[in-house]
Protein backbone atom coordinates (compact mmCIF):
# COMPACT_ATOMS: atom_id res chain seq x y z
CA UNK A 1 0.00 0.00 0.00
CA UNK A 2 3.21 2.35 0.83
CA UNK A 3 4.29 1.89 -2.84
CA UNK A 4 0.98 2.32 -4.09
CA UNK A 5 0.32 5.49 -2.20
CA UNK A 6 4.00 7.04 -3.40
CA UNK A 7 2.68 6.37 -7.05
CA UNK A 8 -0.27 8.74 -6.96
CA UNK A 9 1.64 11.12 -5.05
CA UNK A 10 4.20 11.07 -8.29
CA UNK A 11 1.34 11.07 -10.58
CA UNK A 12 -0.50 13.79 -9.27
CA UNK A 13 2.60 15.86 -8.70
CA UNK A 14 2.76 15.19 -12.58
CA UNK A 15 -0.27 16.08 -13.13
CA UNK A 16 0.34 19.70 -11.62
CA UNK A 17 3.27 20.03 -13.50
CA UNK A 18 1.85 19.46 -16.62
CA UNK A 19 -1.26 21.81 -15.69
CA UNK A 20 0.96 24.52 -14.66
CA UNK A 21 2.79 24.85 -18.09
CA UNK A 22 -1.06 24.85 -19.56
CA UNK A 23 -1.27 28.38 -17.45
CA UNK A 24 -1.61 31.74 -19.08
CA UNK A 25 -1.16 34.59 -16.53
CA UNK A 26 -2.54 37.19 -18.24
CA UNK A 27 -5.88 35.89 -18.38
CA UNK A 28 -5.50 33.11 -15.67
CA UNK A 29 -9.88 33.01 -14.88
CA UNK A 30 -10.50 32.03 -18.75
CA UNK A 31 -11.16 29.17 -21.36
CA UNK A 32 -8.60 26.78 -20.51
CA UNK A 33 -6.38 28.25 -18.06
CA UNK A 34 -9.32 28.18 -15.62
CA UNK A 35 -9.31 24.27 -16.68
CA UNK A 36 -5.89 23.91 -15.80
CA UNK A 37 -5.99 25.83 -12.56
CA UNK A 38 -8.63 23.45 -11.48
CA UNK A 39 -6.81 20.42 -12.29
CA UNK A 40 -3.60 21.94 -10.23
CA UNK A 41 -5.64 22.73 -7.07
CA UNK A 42 -7.07 19.16 -7.54
CA UNK A 43 -3.57 17.90 -7.81
CA UNK A 44 -2.59 19.89 -4.92
CA UNK A 45 -5.58 18.24 -3.03
CA UNK A 46 -4.79 14.79 -3.94
CA UNK A 47 -1.32 14.91 -2.45
CA UNK A 48 -2.53 16.23 0.55
CA UNK A 49 -5.11 13.47 1.35
CA UNK A 50 -2.45 11.04 0.28
CA UNK A 51 -0.08 12.42 2.61
CA UNK A 52 -2.59 12.35 5.81
CA UNK A 53 -3.45 8.97 4.40
CA UNK A 54 0.21 8.00 5.20
CA UNK A 55 0.60 9.78 8.27
CA UNK A 56 -2.81 8.21 9.67
CA UNK A 57 -1.79 4.89 8.56
CA UNK A 58 1.86 5.11 10.44
CA UNK A 59 -0.18 6.10 13.56
CA UNK A 60 -1.88 3.55 13.07
CA UNK A 61 0.36 0.79 12.91
CA UNK A 62 2.66 2.34 16.18
CA UNK A 63 -0.44 2.17 18.29
CA UNK A 64 -0.91 -1.48 17.34
CA UNK A 65 2.67 -2.02 18.19
CA UNK A 66 2.01 -0.74 22.10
Amino acid sequence: MKIFIYILIVLAAGLMIFNATKLDFDHLLEGESLVAAICLLAGACAILLLVILQVSQAIDKKKKRR
